[in-house]
Formats: C-alpha cells, sequence, structure tokens
C-alpha cells in the first residue's frame, strides 16, 4: 500500500512538473486561411491572446516581444492581457512594435478583474455557464489600458464597430465586449456585413450564442480566445471548453454555421495562464499567425 501510494504520488509530482514547464514553452502557430477574394495578395494577421501577464514572467514577456519579428500587416488582440495592475506597463513594453501595426482589440475578464485562486473543479460540468458579475465590480484599471491601446493607434471593439485600410485591403470589424461576463452586448453591432473586402469579428468568449449571430449577419472570419486550449487536456482531446463551444474546436481554425451561412472560426490557446493555475498539460502556449489568402469568394445574399 504505501508503494502504492508513493508511486501515485511520484506520477502527481512529475505531471504537475510537466505543466508547469509546457506553460513556458511558446510556441507559434501558422495557418493559411482562404478568405480573401480571388487575385488579392495575401494579408498576415497576428492573433494574440490570454498573455494574463505577470510582472515577474520575464519569458513570456520575451516571446510577447519576439513577435514584432513577424512583421504583421494586422493585430487582433482578443483579452485577458493582465493578470494584476502592476503588469499594465509590462504588457505595453512586451508589445512594443506590435502596437504600431494596424490593431483591434476587445478585453477578457482578467482585464478587468485581478487573477484569484479559484478551483480547478469549478471549470468541471458547469463550464458552459457565463460567471456575469456575481465575483464583484472591476478592480483592475482596465481604462488605463484600454488608453495605451488607443493612444498607439489601435482601435477597440467592445461593443463597437470599425474599418481600417490594411495592406491596401478594405476590412470592416465588430466585436463585443466579454460574453463569459455577460458583458456582450451583439445588438448595438449587429445588421449585415458591410461591402469590404473582408469582414471579421472580434469576441473575447467564443460563446456560440455570438458565433451564430456573427455567423448569421455574414462575417466572414471570427476570432476569440478564452478557452486556453483546454489548458489541460489528454492527447490530441481537450476536457473542458470553459464556454459553451464543443472541446473538438477549442482551439485552432474551423467553421461556424448558423442561419444557412458559414463563416471561418479561428480560436486561440492563448499564451498564459492564471497565475495562480500556471500549468499546461498537451496544450503549449501559443499565439497564431493567419495568412489570409485569396479564397473562393463568399455569399452573402
Amino acid at each position: 500500500m504505501i508503494r502504492a501510494v508513493g508511486a501515485v504520488a511520484g506520477v502527481a509530482t512529475a505531471g504537475l512538473a510537466w505543466g508547469l514547464t509546457e506553460a513556458s514553452c511558446y510556441a507559434l502557430r501558422q495557418v493559411e486561411a482562404p478568405l480573401l477574394p480571388p487575385g488579392q495578395a495575401p494579408i498576415r494577421v497576428l492573433h494574440i491572446s490570454d498573455i494574463h501577464l505577470a510582472p515577474w514572467q520575464r519569458r513570456k514577456s520575451a516571446f510577447v516581444r519576439s513577435l514584432q519579428e513577424l512583421e504583421p500587416d494586422l493585430v487582433v488582440n482578443t483579452g485577458d492581457n493582465i493578470s494584476f495592475d502592476s503588469s499594465i506597463d509590462p504588457v505595453v513594453e512586451a508589445m512594443g512594435g506590435l502596437l504600431d501595426v494596424p490593431g483591434v482589440f476587445v478585453f477578457g475578464s482578467n482585464d478587468y478583474k485581478r487573477a484569484q485562486f479559484k478551483s480547478p473543479l469549478r471549470y468541471l460540468g458547469v463550464s458552459a455557464l457565463p460567471i456575469g458579475d456575481q465575483e464583484g465590480p472591476s478592480n483592475l484599471d482596465w481604462r488605463r489600458l484600454r488608453d495605451l491601446f488607443l493612444a498607439r493607434g489601435w482601435h477597440d471593439l467592445t461593443n463597437q464597430r470599425a474599418e481600417l485600410t490594411v495592406a491596401g485591403r478594405h476590412l470592416a470589424f465588430r466585436g463585443t465586449d466579454d460574453a463569459h461576463m455577460d458583458r456582450d452586448r451583439y445588438d448595438e453591432v449587429a445588421g449585415p456585413a458591410v461591402d469590404a473586402d473582408l469582414n471579421i469579428g472580434v469576441t473575447h468568449a467564443p460563446y456560440l450564442r455570438l458565433l451564430d449571430a456573427m455567423a448569421r449577419d455574414g462575417m466572414d472570419l471570427v476570432m476569440a480566445g478564452h478557452t486556453h486550449g483546454g489548458q489541460v487536456c489528454l492527447p490530441g482531446r481537450a476536457l473542458v471548453t470553459n464556454c459553451d463551444i464543443e472541446p473538438a474546436r477549442v482551439k485552432g481554425y474551423h467553421s461556424h454555421t448558423a442561419g444557412g451561412r458559414t463563416c471561418a472560426l479561428h480560436v486561440s490557446a492563448g499564451i498564459g495562464t492564471s497565475p495562480y493555475a500556471p500549468y499546461r498539460v498537451f496544450c503549449r502556449p501559443e499565439a497564431t499567425l493567419l495568412t489570409l489568402v485569396s479564397g473562393p469568394g463568399r455569399d452573402r445574399a
């Protein structure tokens, strides 16, 4: 019995050690997405999400800083940038030159509220339920983070629309606030897709109500984060999504159909974790470089 208990403890210790190690094994995912009208040159889109930066996380900061070398045409940031107020300046510094590239952003719960310890069991079985404001009001200086992004030229898509010229193309965006906190107000940006080279929907948490609405309205691409790719997975399989999307689409490039229309969907597995759950298993932290290329065209009838 003692040997059995010791063996179990050894396996658990090894698993925890691996999870802590994997959480800093940063990776770049590269995806080619055939979404542009025929005959157009590619557009390089860097999707970053869920950095959850703490001031002492120098290796994570270095990875974010290294993404400037990709020279993207556009940056899409789907939220959860920080863990504490003291993270604001370090995350802006780590982004560096990325803030000089055309960019759009929305926020997630950990841009509004300080990270805190939560039992991992809360994510099992009830992970599809939004948390609302039951954990109290915002206590992070999210307005300062927003203003720093805006001052560098990025566009806030928090229940707002924007149109940008990117690599010579006309791109139309609409976004929402965090659906996991019940802060999304899609009705404020709803409506048919506009006449642009690409229509892109941006949100933090990929709840089905938003994916359905954006697909029905004719978005070509929807981008989200929040899920951490499942964070603790079996090989090739996520156990939870922390929202109501199914585990098969917890990360990566997929599609979504609603109302007879289909859009592309990209869910980022994210760069970080909560500082109180700093582990990943079979789910490396990542940023994604989406190269948009010419496709067969879209039907917005």
